[in-house]
């Protein structure tokens, strides 16, 4: 005989994900900036829910790395660290060079993939789509990239690192409105590798990770 009241945890469920979900659109669309500190009896007041629901919430901010938990200061959203920053870039400058490499040898599908993701991500450019969404897309284009070594946990480590990043890429692209320029200089780096010259892609996206580092620090002010 099933619980009268089983369902109950489902909408506690989808409560906690909308507010989660708003509190990630306010972060990336610059409402709340790094540093902000997230009060849960004001934020509960103002997004009329509970107190637990909005812990559970920022916990799960907290796991993107979108928020930071500090003992006796609470939650706060994440400030990014330039030197961590530096080290995401070049571990990413790695990852995706070597699927680059790869790209001749890569199974059609995943080649598919990279060029999937990019028409995504330009089309949510064409319609000014929100930052939240931009920087999704943005991300998945390189992340499709790692994808071409057909490794599995190498995409997974892509994608933790990325999620490292995402909060600094969306404060850039805000701050620096160069969403445009970022899926143009995407298309030219898929050109290079659809006409086979995997020397110039390579070199071309090392460049494109370089800048995206020195833009992060620059825009942010994290110079240290």
């Amino acid at each position: 005989m099933s619980e009268p009241f089983g369902t109950l945890s489902l909408d506690h469920s989808s409560t906690v994900d909308r507010v989660a979900q708003e509190l990630r659109r306010a972060v990336f669309e610059g409402e709340l900036e790094s540093g902000t500190a997230l009060r849960e009896v004001a934020l509960a007041g103002s997004l009329g829910v509970s107190r637990p629901t909005v812990r559970e919430a920022l916990t799960v901010l907290v796991a993107e790395g979108l928020a930071t938990r500090e003992p006796h200061r609470g939650v706060s959203v994440t400030s990014p660290d330039p030197a961590s920053v530096r080290d995401v870039c070049r571990a990413r400058a790695v990852l995706e060079g070597a699927g680059v490499r790869r790209w001749a040898e890569a199974p059609e599908e995943l080649r598919d993939r990279v060029r999937t993701t990019l028409v995504a991500y330009t089309s949510a450019v064409a319609e000014g789509a929100s930052y939240q969404l931009l920087n999704e897309r943005h991300l998945a284009f390189h992340v499709s990239l790692v994808g071409l070594t057909g490794s599995p946990r190498l995409v997974q480590m892509a994608e933790h690192l990325v999620t490292e990043l995402k909060l600094a890429l969306a404060q850039v692209d805000r701050i620096r409105r160069n969403a445009h320029d970022q899926a143009d200089s995407h298309r030219a780096l898929l050109d290079l590798l659809e006409a086979g010259d995997l020397p110039a892609a390579s070199a071309f996206l090392d460049r494109h990770l370089a800048d995206a580092e020195v833009a992060i620090i620059e825009a942010l002010g994290l110079e240290d």
